[in-house]
């Protein structure tokens, strides 16, 4: 069922991805990393022989590092102001590579020893909310050097986006800019922006 669910969540990340949303570093960032936790939580003692540490280990890097490439394999622009992102070929096929990397060595694991493979099999959700971390934070760091602007959360109902002061502050410093304005001023900045761009665009 665990799979499943899994299954089912990536192929609605790709769904939304692949059609191009609004970055938000909240879904980019926090439940990534929620899910890490919780993965870390199902291998809570049962990881119990340097043979599935190892796999553990080695699927996990896997993760990290093709999670990485994806998060530089998607395209970014900006939108009405804000910084949009689309999935690309690449960044799908290294979604399928991930998955066959991991599945593919916890049935190498269980021909060797099938009481480890059991051990690992529960890292799913680990293994995979580090490659989404690692993809969102790398995508990020692209949308803010790029001078995109980056929201936290996206209004809902017409409410004005949630902007993060910190994300506001970070964006600056890698563009070399000092004139670092509050989140509230550029929340109001940007819904300004936002409707007179929407205005234009109708005409």
């Amino acid at each position: 069922m665990e799979i499943v669910l899994v299954v089912a969540g990536i192929g609605y990340v790709l769904a939304r991805r692949l059609m191009g949303e609004p970055a938000q570093a909240k879904r980019m960032l926090i439940l990534p990393a929620v899910l890490t936790v919780i993965g870390l939580s199902d291998l809570s003692g049962q990881v119990k022989t340097p043979l599935s540490l190892l796999f553990l280990v080695a699927t996990a890097g896997v993760s990290l590092a093709l999670g990485a490439l994806r998060g530089w394999s998607v395209r970014i622009s900006q939108q009405d102001g804000l910084a949009f992102i689309r999935y690309t070929g690449t960044t799908v096929a290294l979604w399928v590579l991930n998955l066959v990397v991991k599945f593919g060595a916890n049935l190498v694991l269980g021909a060797v020893d099938s009481k480890d493979a059991g051990a690992v099999g529960n890292s799913l959700l680990f293994t995979l909310g580090l490659g989404i971390l690692a993809e969102g934070a790398v995508a990020l760091y692209r949308a803010l050097s790029a001078d995109h602007r980056v929201m936290w959360t996206q209004g809902q109902d017409g409410a004005p986006h949630r902007m993060s002061p910190f994300l506001d502050t970070l964006q600056h410093s890698l563009n070399g800019r000092a004139d670092v304005l509050e989140g509230e001023s550029w929340s109001g900045e940007w819904n300004t922006r936002s409707r007179t761009l929407r205005r234009q665009r109708r005409r």
